[in-house]
């Protein structure tokens, strides 16, 4: 029997859930790219993204797997499982570096809002000057980044995935912003990146 491919992810979930392998293998291959890419960018490192993807996945599998619906999208939690197996394998290397001060993510009055979206910055910069500033952010803020910019999940899903208010996550994602256009500006102008980061007024 032929299933419609414009199935939601809670329909194929529920076909996967009743020994239907064929929603399984639809569910991967619709989400299973954005996980990789997710893990990759977090971990830095391929061979553990495709081991994080493969768990998420595999997950799903399991009894009791506990997606709620009513708690936030199929999508944001699959992200949330990944971001849980990122955190521990960088624990496991200590390839992660010392939490911020939680006072970074107060809304700051001299940070203003940055509307545009970063596909701007990548047109002007090129994508390979992007990837490098992205990877270059701290850990909190290179999540929402990836999370709400490069796979495109809403500020509440973000929010489910990351475990804070949708104001941290909206303030976490000013900074980030900011932190990549410092960045950005400091690789055309080296003479710039003197002293530490100040956040940077925008004219609005």
């Amino acid at each position: 029997m032929a299933h419609d491919s414009t199935e939601t992810d809670d329909e194929l979930l529920f076909r996967l859930r009743s020994g239907d392998e064929a929603a399984f293998v639809m569910l991967y291959r619709r989400r299973q790219g954005a996980i990789y890419r997710f893990a990759m960018h977090m971990s830095g490192s391929a061979a553990a993204a495709e081991d994080i993807t493969q768990e998420v996945f595999l997950s799903l599998l399991r009894q009791g797997c506990g997606f709620d619906p009513e708690r936030g999208t199929l999508s944001g939690y699959l992200f949330g499982i990944a971001r849980k197996l990122v955190l521990r394998t960088l624990e496991r290397s200590r390839a992660d570096v010392a939490l911020e001060n939680e006072a970074d993510d107060v809304p700051s009055p001299e940070l203003a809002v940055i509307d545009d979206p970063l596909i701007d910055l990548t047109r002007r910069e090129g994508i390979d000057a992007l990837r490098r500033a992205v990877m270059a952010l701290p850990r909190r803020y290179r999540e929402v980044v990836l999370l709400c910019d490069l796979e495109e999940l809403d500020y509440a899903d973000a929010a489910v995935v990351l475990g804070c208010p949708i104001g941290t996550v909206r303030s976490r994602m000013h900074r980030a912003r900011a932190l990549l256009f410092e960045k950005l500006n400091q690789d055309r102008n080296p003479r710039l990146a003197v002293g530490p980061w100040k956040p940077m007024r925008v004219a609005i």
